[in-house]
């Protein structure tokens, strides 16, 4: 188990900087002028190239790349040419409700992905399981701007049910930050009103964003179900008389959601990345939302930074998945 965690963060390094000149190499070659933009349709000559000089844009690329390595090895991730603010500031102030989003999207997905799925191959071929495929092939077709307006429009507009975007209430006082996740704040500040207020901006948004990887799930909790139910060991304990339940349960569900396991580490780096277009319909203020404004105005610091930090918490999450694996499945410990 050290082994492999000692591969996965040597590993690491390459990755970050691999991505580091990819990012960089594809900022400068796309067309349009950061500072430009920053400085105003009013600005003079004179004022541009003191800006530019300002953030080191008039030096050779490779001197700024160099120049971006060495701070970064400080955890300085540079400054928005829009905002003047540090990025990493940015960043850590946008993170927690990416985050927030991203864990209650998988933990919707997985609470109803995984025995959905178990259902499905127990009743294989019934009317339990084409409902789930014909449910799975739907999610998985359907764009999330496209579902997430209609949730908008059915649950806040028509019904009044649910709020149509934001992360909390304008008029209301959030509680006090302690991990940026409004639902846990609440939660340790004891404020219920608050949380319910937080439960229900993050309701819809958090549908929207799971419904794809639950499709998944399905799929995957499916197909590893029912080669399990075939195997030996599990007609063994059927002919032993157990119980049909304590069987699935018990031995089944175990061994057909290690399988899965992997995916929904994947899903997770995935979510951190694909929450642009969520975020976007949601008004949700996180990382892709901060993302996706860095890239109107074409600066590329901010982007570069979320792009690393969501490669990081994608390799992170998996090298925890397959710490969890090998807790699942000692045979794999050997290895």
């Amino acid at each position: 188990m050290l082994r492999l965690l000692l591969q996965r963060l040597v590993l690491l390094v390459p990755v970050l900087l691999g991505l580091t000149m990819l990012l960089f190499a594809i900022a400068r070659l796309l067309p349009g002028d950061p500072v430009g933009l920053a400085a105003g349709p009013q600005a003079s000559p004179e004022r541009i190239e003191a800006l530019r000089k300002e953030f080191g844009l008039d030096r050779p690329v490779w001197e700024q790349y160099w120049d971006y390595l060495v701070n970064l090895t400080q955890g300085d991730l540079g400054v928005s040419v829009m905002s003047r603010r540090p990025v990493a500031d940015d960043i850590a102030n946008f993170l927690p409700a990416t985050l927030e989003l991203v864990i209650a999207a998988l933990v919707l997905a997985v609470v109803a992905g995984v025995p959905l799925g178990l259902l499905a191959a127990v009743h294989k071929n019934r009317a339990v399981d084409h409902f789930t495929r014909v449910f799975s092939l739907a999610a998985l077709s359907t764009p999330p701007f496209f579902l997430g307006l209609l949730l908008q429009i059915a649950f806040a507009m028509s019904l009044n049910m649910l709020p149509l975007g934001g992360r909390f209430p304008i008029i209301e006082l959030p509680p006090e930050r302690v991990t940026g996740l409004l639902t846990v704040d609440a939660l340790i500040a004891l404020d219920w009103e608050a949380y319910i207020l937080a439960l229900k901006h993050l309701a819809l948004p958090a549908i929207t964003l799971c419904i794809s990887p639950m499709a998944t799930i399905i799929g995957l909790m499916r197909s590893s179900t029912i080669e399990i139910l075939q195997q030996d060991h599990v007609r063994t304990a059927h002919a032993h008389g157990l119980s049909p339940s304590k069987i699935h349960f018990k031995y089944v569900l175990k061994s057909a959601f290690g399988a899965t396991m992997t995916v929904i580490g994947l899903y997770f780096g995935w979510l951190l990345g694909g929450t642009v277009i969520v975020e976007t319909v949601f008004d949700w203020p996180g990382i892709g939302l901060y993302a996706t404004e860095a890239i109107v105005s074409q600066d590329f610091l901010p982007v570069i930074g979320v792009a690393l930090v969501v490669g990081l918490m994608f390799v992170v999450s998996n090298i925890v998945i397959d710490l969890c694996y090998l807790l699942i499945n000692p045979k794999m410990r050997s290895q």
